[in-house]
């Protein structure tokens, strides 16, 4: 990989170079590099582009890779990526996709994911999209997420969209059975014109099983951004959705956060807030010597960590 790929693949992985262990490395379209372990198999598909993973039962304390590296100005792809999670294991998946768009053309990638997490199975899945860029071509990124939580299995995702994105839509729906959990957590920042949606579904079809997903997002500029999300309560369950976001400049915020009960054993709870920074902080990290623009750029790094 040359250096542009090499930066945008430590930005949205935490990568320097190609991991040890499992992994599978997508450039400008293309599988660049492919590995299986003991445990885990990657598996490209034949019909459609993108892998199926198979993390096999029990297992323990292992990663995986799969990041996205887009290039080249013009790419448009659209990858599916099946992950079937054993019984009883504990595993971390690292996932994210990097553009860097030097020309006039867009550029966008849409990947498609779907969990099947298996009974007594934890996962975390972390991703993230990183734009940059200095042509007029748009960075376009439409993921969309499945999830199916078997008796309790737990899964903790952690998305971030902080920088280059000019477009996302982001789709999660989650089915969860019983004592199934799911938690996730999101943080956004649109600047310039971009715009963002992401929109949560999610079904707690099994007693004891909870939801808990917060959005945390700074709007900037002329940018926009809408938060929808639903969580059904079909049974004995609990579930909270929230969306906490700072407006600035001439942005727009829109949020939605929806919670349906037809179980009278169901308890949900729903949650938004959007506002400016607050005076009060600004002023007091000014008297510690910060100028107002490094105050904001505290305050808005403490509310996105």
């Amino acid at each position: 990989m040359d250096k542009i790929q090499l930066k945008l693949l430590e930005e949205v992985s935490g990568l320097h170079e190609v991991p040890e262990g499992a992994y599978s490395i997508r450039v400008n379209g293309q599988i660049h590099g492919k590995n299986s372990s003991e445990n885990i198999e990657i598996v490209k598909k034949e019909n459609e582009p993108g892998i199926d993973i198979y993390i096999k039962p029990g297992t323990k304390n292992e990663s995986m890779h799969i990041p996205v590296i887009l290039s080249q100005t013009g790419i448009k792809e659209l990858v599916y990526n099946d992950f079937h999670i054993g019984e009883d294991c504990d595993v971390t998946i690292v996932a994210g996709c990097g553009i860097h768009n030097g020309g006039s053309e867009d550029s966008e990638h849409s990947g498609i994911h779907s969990f099947y997490v298996a009974k007594n199975a934890r996962i975390k899945y972390v991703e993230k999209h990183y734009g940059q860029g200095d042509g007029n071509g748009k960075n376009i990124m439409n993921p969309k997420t499945h999830v199916e939580l078997a008796e309790n299995a737990y899964m903790e995702m952690e998305t971030a969209q902080i920088k280059g994105v000019d477009s996302t839509k982001r789709s999660t729906t989650a089915i969860l059975s019983k004592n199934a959990t799911l938690v996730v957590n999101e943080k956004i920042m649109t600047h310039g014109n971009q715009f963002a949606e992401t929109e949560f579904e999610v079904d707690l079809n099994g007693e004891g099983s909870g939801a808990h997903v917060v959005s945390r997002s700074v709007a900037r500029d002329n940018s926009s951004q809408k938060f929808l999300s639903c969580i059904n309560g079909n049974s004995r369950c609990s579930g909270h959705t929230e969306c906490d976001a700072i407006i600035m400049d001439r942005a727009t915020v829109i949020a939605v956060p929806e919670i349906k009960a037809v179980d009278p054993e169901a308890s949900l709870i729903h949650e938004a807030a959007i506002g400016k920074i607050a005076g009060e902080q600004l002023i007091k990290l000014m008297t510690l010597g910060l100028t107002e623009k490094e105050a904001e750029e505290e305050i808005i790094n403490g509310f996105l960590r």
